[in-house]
């Protein structure tokens, strides 16, 4: 569970932001939502293969994006 402590001078936001990062660069909401509902193994599989196709697509713009601009 991330922490932080108040600094010396900081104020109450600043130190809110701090701890929303440190929550965010840990990952516990991104687990809590994971595991908020049970998901069969083919849903996730299902879920995983619809993310690499989408991050295969990005990859793929950003090469030709850049050939086109050589």
């Amino acid at each position: 569970m991330p922490a932080v402590t108040l600094r010396p001078n900081e104020s109450q936001e600043q130190l809110l932001k701090r701890f929303r990062k440190s929550v965010a660069k840990s990952g516990v909401l991104s687990t809590v939502r994971r595991k908020r509902w049970h998901v069969s193994k083919s849903e996730l599989r299902r879920i995983q293969k619809k993310k690499a196709v989408r991050r295969a697509r990005r990859r793929q713009r950003k090469t030709v994006y850049k050939l086109g601009r050589v």
